[in-house]
């Protein structure tokens, strides 16, 4: 069930919007060869303890599942997609990383990611985060009220497209706020006037991901990291957004 939320819910989930924007702007800023992925979830952790919040995705369990996600921050290198697990793992020259955090504050959630270069990375890459990160910027333009969800997925997927990637049509956006993952679901892709109609008050998070070689994915053994299938590089980016009387507010910029 689809639940919008009120202007004082809109306005703690735009406070811990704002948190969780600072925490990402930091831990992209300590990503450097040589660190660790566990330090990028060690700084991430510390941030939100510091605001008295608490981490939406660690202790998280995914519906259907008995395994609860270890970390404060997904952390996900290359040709991995989404919800890698922070290790010992160390960032090298030339790979690109998928940081993504979920926060709870007074109660309400937010999630967030980004893509972003580990010292100098190939042009291809680097064209994949942009073109990833503009294709979020396409679909929350076509947010207002009257809009459907496919007109979202349309303006991201035929972007991606476009520009020869493959879109991940697998895993998805999703409503936020009241829990981590709410309905409804966002996908990446749809048909323009297809799917629920967009209304003031509903808060979603966006996200496209897209691969430069195949859009099917694999599961890692540890339950949670979803990589590309043919193990090339893929770049993700998310925002949460809430819907307002005329157009479209970002939460977590």
């Amino acid at each position: 069930m689809i639940k919008l939320k009120s202007e004082k819910e809109i306005e703690i989930l735009r406070e811990g919007g704002k948190r969780l924007a600072n925490i990402l702007r930091a831990v992209k800023a300590k990503v450097a060869p040589g660190v660790t992925t566990s330090d990028l979830d060690e700084l991430a952790s510390q941030m939100i303890k510091d605001y008295g919040d608490k981490p939406a995705f660690k202790g998280y369990r995914p519906e259907g599942s008995y395994l609860a996600y270890p970390a404060s921050l997904c952390v996900s290198v290359n040709e991995e997609i989404v919800h890698g697990i922070p290790s010992k793992r160390v960032l090298k020259e030339g790979d690109i990383v998928s940081l993504d955090c979920g926060l709870e504050h007074e109660g309400l959630f937010t999630d967030a990611a980004i893509s972003v270069p580990v010292g100098k990375v190939d042009p291809a890459l680097s064209k994949l985060m942009a073109v990833t990160e503009e294709s979020l910027s396409r679909g929350i333009k076509m947010i207002k009220p009257g809009n459907h969800i496919g007109d979202i997925g349309n303006a991201i997927g035929s972007f991606l497209e476009q520009n020869g990637y493959g879109v991940v049509e697998e895993l998805c956006g999703h409503g936020v706020g009241y829990k981590p993952h709410e309905e409804p679901y966002v996908p990446n892709f749809g048909k323009l006037g297809a799917g629920i109609e967009l209304k003031s008050g509903l808060v979603i998070a966006i996200e496209p991901m897209a691969a430069i070689g195949t859009s099917k994915i694999k599961l890692g053994k540890d339950s949670f990291t979803f990589s590309t299938k043919d193990n090339k590089p893929a770049a993700h980016f998310e925002h949460t957004v809430v819907v307002t009387t005329d157009g479209v507010e970002i939460l977590t910029k």
